[in-house]
């Protein structure tokens, strides 16, 4: 029972590492992306759910515009990702 227990909890480590990694190497504008299509969500049905504008979507997708945090956690929220803010000590 315990061996079966540890191999669990190293494999849940292990996922946690691997997403931390993931999450580390790729932008923001592809978790978003890649999480869309896995919800099999069109960019329209995600402007839609989120209230934020197609142009928009297709605008972050592809690396362009410069939307406001508010407009980024609106379609996060949408795609069940959540985001963490962090205040650096820079003393």
């Amino acid at each position: 029972m315990i061996y079966y227990t540890s191999i669990w909890q190293f494999q849940r480590f292990s996922l946690f590492l691997r997403k931390s990694l993931l999450c580390q190497t790729m932008e923001l504008m592809d978790i978003m992306k890649q999480r869309r299509e896995t919800l099999s969500l069109t960019q329209q049905d995600l402007a839609e759910m989120s209230q934020v504008g197609l142009a928009t979507i297709k605008d972050i997708e592809r690396g362009k515009g410069n939307p406001a945090l508010s407009t980024v956690k609106k379609i996060l929220d949408v795609l069940g990702i959540e985001i963490e803010y962090r205040i650096r000590q820079t003393v």
